[in-house]
């Protein structure tokens, strides 16, 4: 590895240098195993310890396929599937590798007692496979977590809706926590110039999904002046969700669990906050009754806080604890768009304010291709800006999935893989200087 990190710390290397370098046998991965699947079992899904169940480890370097390239990582970032996968829960992430390791013969490389995570990474291409035309050695990329066989004529018009898309990283092995990553070469973007290797590598996932939700015609297909209510508002997807809007001129209503978080959301540039741990909204009087006089008051707080109006777009990612509330507070024929559900999956609202006021539901699951080089030239031209406020190396990638699984984080977190610091990577400093405010603004909270 020492030949291959020498290299990429090179300025003078050339594209020939990189596919002339040795590629090891080996490489060091945050792994989950196999034979541990159950070692959770009987604690609750917010007792469960990731520390517990990752292990940095060296694992074989895996035969590179067809379309494939084996990249080099700098830095990666952990995200809410790192923490599913981590504490087993909703499901084994064995069950998704066993299931794509009968695909074909290639794909049953993915199916091994222990899975490689991790569903972000900035790093340099070392080697493509066969078919591969676009990306050669020595090119410094980002990764979007899209895995698509594109197989199906479904997937040909939208990727997402390919029947054998999966999430790279969480899905599928060889992701993007460890010194090495597998990925296909259609999901490589460039790295953003301005950026450091781990501040690049933190907004793909989460960048990503909050364009397709609020910009995208596949989401809710945001206008100017349109109110959008976003939860979690300060958080790895939520920031995100909270510049676009700005910079779409729409008008974001954030909800945020503290004053701190309500600081950084008005340091984006939002005026109108709720801060719904002060206020003291229980949208469940217990596990299993909703409280409608709670719905009624938040959405009463933003009229107060629109001027009296309700929103156009409400932006949903906690799922079954915000879900009844989302839905009521929409305007009549407004969007609900939702993703993830990082409170629970069985949703459950009042139909009669869906029905009845013409009101839609959106899924929305990661982003195409296109949508994910959209986002990332949106970063690249640093008009968006990466949340990333903490950084971790890689032996510390339990401790950084406990903390967002705690959500003791805001923005997201990032890991450092080859990379021996922070701030390295660095290639327009101009651009950098002009928003460096903007890049730095999650770090100096």
């Amino acid at each position: 590895m020492k030949q291959i990190l020498d290299a990429i710390l090179d300025p003078g290397s050339q594209p020939g240098d990189f596919a002339a370098l040795p590629v090891p046998e080996a490489y060091r991965a945050v792994t989950l195993h196999a034979d541990e699947e159950r070692m959770f079992d009987g604690l609750d899904a917010r007792d469960r310890d990731p520390r517990k169940s990752l292990h940095v480890e060296e694992v074989p370097v895996p035969e590179l396929g067809l379309g494939e390239a084996l990249v080099a990582v700098m830095a990666s970032s952990v995200n809410y599937n790192t923490v599913w996968s981590s504490i087993f829960s909703p499901v084994s992430t064995f069950a998704f590798l066993r299931r794509y390791g009968k695909l074909s013969q290639l794909t049953a490389r993915h199916d091994l007692p222990y899975h490689v995570l991790g569903s972000d990474l900035s790093g340099v291409v070392l080697r493509t496979g066969p078919g591969v035309n676009a990306w050669k050695p020595g090119e410094e990329v980002v990764a979007h977590c899209l895995s698509v066989e594109l197989e199906s004529a479904d997937g040909h018009n939208d990727t997402m809706l390919d029947p054998e898309q999966r999430i790279w990283g969480y899905e599928t092995n060889f992701g993007g926590l460890a010194e090495l990553a597998i990925v296909k070469t259609n999901q490589l973007m460039p790295k953003p110039k301005h950026l450091t290797w781990e501040e690049a590598a933190t907004p793909g996932l989460v960048n990503s999904t909050a364009f397709r939700q609020l910009v995208s015609d596949h989401g809710a297909a945001m206008k100017q002046g349109n109110n959008v209510l976003i939860w979690g508002a300060s958080g790895g997807l939520g920031a995100y969700a909270t510049q676009y809007t700005l910079a779409g001129g729409a008008i974001p209503i954030c909800v945020v669990s503290s004053e701190h978080k309500a600081e950084l959301c008005r340091s984006m540039g939002a005026e109108l906050i709720i801060n719904r741990a002060a206020e003291g909204y229980r949208f469940w009087k217990d596990p299993r009754t909703q409280d409608p006089r709670e719905w009624k008051r938040f959405g009463a707080r933003i009229l107060e806080l629109t001027g009296g109006e309700d929103v156009d777009i409400v932006f949903e990612h906690p799922g079954r604890e915000t879900f009844g509330a989302s839905v009521y507070v929409t305007r009549r024929g407004g969007t609900i768009v939702t993703c993830a559900s990082t409170s629970g999956f069985l949703h459950e609202y009042d139909n009669r304010y869906l029905w009845m006021s013409l009101k839609r539901i959106i899924g929305s699951h990661f982003a195409n291709y296109r949508e994910a080089w959209q986002a990332n030239r949106l970063i690249a031209k640093g008009m968006i800006h990466p949340t990333m406020s903490a950084v971790y190396p890689l032996e510390q990638t339990g401790q950084a999935a406990l903390d967002v699984h705690q959500n003791l984080h805001h923005g997201k977190v990032a890991v450092l893989c080859l990379a021996p610091r922070e701030g390295l990577g660095v290639r327009d400093h101009e651009l950098r200087d002009r928003h460096a405010g903007e890049i730095n603004r999650f770090r100096n909270e």
